[in-house]
């Protein structure tokens, strides 16, 4: 079996938790930080919450 896909993804960080992801083929970035609980485990306040890696990660495994 040969390679499906390759995903080219660049990840820069934004400022404090928050990272902006930028997937080719895609036209908007996807925006990651924290929230709920783990905001509370790294003890911080996002001025907005995003959905952490963590989550896009159950998503496509689950998905």
């Amino acid at each position: 079996m040969g390679v499906v896909h390759t995903s080219r993804i660049t990840i820069v960080r934004e400022h404090g938790p928050i990272r902006k992801a930028i997937i080719q083929g895609f036209s908007e970035p996807i925006y990651y930080g924290v929230h709920g609980g783990i905001k509370k485990f790294y003890k911080v306040e996002p001025e907005v919450e995003h959905a952490a890696t963590l989550d896009h990660i159950v998503g496509a495994v689950g998905g």
